[in-house]
Formats: structure tokens, C-alpha cells, sequence
């Protein structure tokens, strides 16, 4: 048995290895613990990464490119019609469709927008975020608003069979509500666990008593005015996306998952 820092460092040693372009010039790198050790193994490949761009998802992602020596460029520096070879970000929980939830670090908005602009978005974790239903572990959808609407926010997600839902606070309540990169507010979101292609495929229905298929409540909740976007990452994968005539999926093609053992498991987006 390892522990929880290690099986990080192997899943993302093992993505790395396995993604990472040989000429990558332009390179998502996402948010949280997991995603120093993605660009750790970009180091340690060793190969010349001088002209090589690295896209930060806020401003924790951006610190660790800089500290480690690479070139990092914000999100609308990036030159009109660049796509990028390809994004890592972890995710909260990853269920059996590759559906993602993200947003525990207050950081949504912009790892959406990264994983988009990216020909390929790969979901790097432990093996504590790999469930088969979105909400099984991790409870909450995390939802960034604009402050003036937050509380018309909360009133329509519990029309929508949410349970209680918060305005997420700081660690020290006196300092208010947390604040993301674009200065807005994340409302955590309780909802029932989540149905899945096959749960539908079974004859479930999504809507009934608050639960809810990934994409259809992730489209119903951005409806919402006031809302900038949701920590569900569903929908096309990046190759789907090429194949569409658009460019970039919010949903991973690939997840890994560093398991206890020290092994890791390694999930693919069906085609």
C-alpha cells in the first residue's frame, strides 16, 4: 500500500508518458494537488521545452508553471486560432462515462475554458475520486455566480431538487464568501447521485426528485441567470468536438487513477 501523495505522482507520471507530445508548443496545465506532480514528469522527461507555452487554469496553476521554469500565457494571450496540444487538470470526481466534477478549489470557470482550447483534456487523480455515478463521494456540484445573483441562484437550483445548497465561505467565516479567480462566488450544490448513459439506457428518468442525468442538469443549472459556469465536465471529448467541425470537449478521453497498490488504472472515453 502507498499513500494518496504517491499514487498522484504515479497516475501522473503515467499520463504524461502516455499524452505528452514529443513537439507540444502549447500545453493546458490545470489546478490542484495532483496537477504538481503532472508537471513534475514534464520535467523529468527531459526533453527541451523552451518553446514551449504553458496555459495556466488560474492563478495557483500559473505560480507552479513559473516556479518550475516554464513559460506560462494566460488564456487570452493565446494567438487567434491556436489550439492546444493538449490540457492535464485533476478532477473531484470522475464517474463511469468520464463525466467530471470539478470546482473544490474554487477554480471552474477557467479550467473549463483550458480543457475546451484543448485538442485533448486528460483527468489525472487517485483512486478516491474514481466512482461509478457523479456524487457518490463527492456531494456537491460547485457552481461559480455572480455575487448580485447569488441568492436568485440558490432559489433556482432548489427548484431544481437541489438540498440545501451554500454559498461557499472561507476557512474563517468573518472573511465572507470564497472568491474565485474572476471575483465571483461558488455556490455548492447537494444533489441525489447522478444517473449515467446506462442508467438511462435501463429505463430511468432523469428529472424525478432532484436526480438528474450529468448533462441534462449541467445544461439546466448555466440556464440559470447569473450563473458563469458549472463544475460538471460532460458532453463531447476533445476529438469528438474535431470530428463536430468545433475544437475542444470539456470531457476527458483519458482519466488515470493512482491506485493503493501503486498500480494504475487507466479509463478511456468510448469513441
Amino acid at each position: 500500500m502507498i499513500d494518496v501523495e504517491s499514487a498522484k505522482r504515479a497516475a501522473a507520471q503515467a499520463a504524461v508518458a502516455n499524452h505528452y507530445p514529443k513537439d507540444a508548443r502549447w500545453v493546458g496545465i490545470g489546478s490542484g494537488t495532483t496537477i504538481i506532480y503532472v508537471v513534475e514528469a514534464i520535467k523529468a522527461l527531459g526533453i527541451d521545452t523552451a518553446a514551449t507555452r504553458y496555459v495556466p487554469t488560474g492563478y495557483q496553476s500559473r505560480q507552479l508553471i513559473i516556479g518550475s521554469g516554464l513559460t506560462a500565457v494566460e488564456f487570452d494571450a493565446i494567438p487567434p486560432g491556436v489550439v492546444l496540444d493538449v490540457a492535464f487538470d485533476g478532477a473531484d470526481e470522475v464517474d463511469d462515462d468520464l463525466n467530471c466534477i470539478k470546482g473544490g478549489g474554487a477554480c471552474l470557470f477557467q479550467e473549463k475554458l483550458v480543457a475546451m482550447q484543448a485538442k485533448e483534456f486528460i483527468c489525472v487523480a487517485d483512486s478516491r475520486k474514481l466512482q461509478h455515478r457523479l456524487l457518490t463521494n463527492w456531494k456537491c456540484i460547485p457552481v461559480e455566480v455572480a455575487p448580485i445573483a447569488a441568492y436568485r441562484v440558490l432559489d433556482k437550483l432548489k427548484e431544481l431538487g437541489s438540498i440545501e445548497p451554500v454559498i461557499r465561505t472561507n476557512l474563517d467565516e468573518k472573511e465572507g464568501p470564497r472568491k474565485t479567480d474572476q471575483d465571483f462566488f461558488i455556490i455548492d450544490a447537494p444533489f441525489p447521485v447522478m444517473l449515467t448513459q446506462a442508467d438511462l439506457a435501463a429505463g430511468k428518468v432523469s428529472g424525478q426528485n432532484g436526480v438528474w442525468e450529468v448533462n441534462e442538469l449541467s445544461k439546466k443549472i448555466k440556464e440559470i441567470a447569473g450563473v458563469l459556469d458549472v463544475g460538471i465536465f460532460s458532453g463531447l471529448t476533445g476529438p469528438q468536438a474535431t470530428a463536430a467541425g468545433g475544437i475542444g470537449g470539456q470531457r476527458p478521453i483519458a482519466a488515470y487513477f493512482g491506485m493503493p497498490d501503486g498500480s494504475v488504472s487507466v479509463r478511456m472515453a468510448a469513441a
